[in-house]
């Protein structure tokens, strides 16, 4: 049977008898991992196992943040601390060293992911951070200049694939003018259709044929100043799949940050209605999470061509690869920028 158009989170280090149920009963499509359920490599490849014991489906998708930076779910001591969006962008003011580094970077994120069975890494972010905004983008992003950001997020993207682990690009169509934190309270942003075109989609739109996307819970009130993008069917259809051309499989950022008010039936109902393919609650509440699986369709038509299709370039990544003499590399270049 397919799986549920929805990805959800667990509460710790291991799946408990009563998430054990609840995955078996609702069948989501993915599982998303959090500092609460990272304690090894061992430990995090029997946690991406039993979840796809479970569901049956061995490309079941298992999901993190491994950004780099403050925003690094698997660290020290089991792993190395990879350095923010930001950092990879100032190492250098020649272009090509600084995608080449960042390709380095997200190619031995991958190699850490792909060995204890994460396969979809939600980088690189795309947001294009400006003068006032809330620190919640900040360094995360690769910078002012749309050029830039679009440049090295595809290089961030690249080098995740080339190590068969699939990018998710975050948060369309743009957060990084946000003067709130979502996780806090719903940001509202007044800039023109043209302003945004000319700066904020570009990014987007520029890596729109990558297989994975992330929505933003922003009002933007030039395009729809009723809802944030992510419960909009303006800015879904319009801008996301419209103007950014976007057509991978579409997801929404946690459904349990405060941006959103209602149930979370209703928010999950809203999502969808909107054009959102693909609901993400992340926090591990098994009462949420059943309100947004009892919504959740069963993945079909074009959502179910766009998941397929993002889950067979897994299958094309991998190739060889020299994870120690990639690490050195990338130590040097930073230590001579330093």
């Amino acid at each position: 049977m397919a799986a549920r158009a929805f990805i959800c989170g667990c509460a710790g280090l291991e799946l408990g008898a009563d998430e054990k149920a609840f995955i078996s009963e609702a069948d989501p499509w993915g599982l998303i991992l959090f500092r609460r359920n990272v304690a090894d490599r061992e430990q995090i490849a029997r946690l991406t196992d039993s979840f796809r014991a479970i569901t049956g489906r061995a490309d079941a998708p298992v999901l993190i943040d491994q950004e780099g930076g403050r925003v690094q779910r698997m660290s020290e001591p089991h792993w190395p601390l990879y350095p923010s969006a930001a950092r990879l962008a100032a190492v250098s003011e020649d272009e090509a060293e600084t995608a080449r580094l960042t390709f380095l970077a997200a190619r031995l994120i991958a190699h850490d992911l792909a060995e204890v069975g994460v396969t979809v890494d939600c980088l690189p972010v795309l947001d294009l951070p400006v003068e006032g905004a809330h620190s919640i983008i900040g360094d995360r992003a690769y910078g002012p200049s749309p050029a830039t950001v679009a440049r090295l997020g595809r290089a961030a993207a690249e080098g995740l694939m080339a190590g068969g682990v699939l990018p998710v690009f975050k948060h369309v169509p743009g957060h990084g003018r946000a003067r709130s934190d979502s996780h806090l309270e719903l940001p509202v942003v007044h800039e023109s259709r043209a302003e945004m075109e000319a700066t904020d989609f570009a990014p987007f739109r520029a890596n729109a044929d990558l297989p994975l996307a992330m929505t933003a819970h922003v009002v933007f009130t030039a395009l729809d100043p009723d809802r944030p993008a992510t419960l909009s069917p303006t800015v879904i259809s319009q801008i996301v799949r419209g103007y950014i051309g976007f057509d991978g499989l579409l997801m929404s950022d946690d459904l349990s940050m405060k941006a959103l008010t209602g149930s979370f039936a209703e928010r999950a109902r809203a999502l969808y209605a909107a054009g959102v393919d693909m609901g993400l609650h992340c926090n591990g509440d098994l009462s949420e999470a059943a309100e947004v699986a009892a919504q959740a369709p069963v993945l079909a038509g074009k959502a179910a061509e766009r998941a397929e299709k993002a889950l067979a370039r897994i299958r094309e990544g991998a190739g060889l690869f020299d994870p120690v003499e990639a690490r050195a590399k990338l130590a040097e270049a930073l230590a001579t920028a330093a």
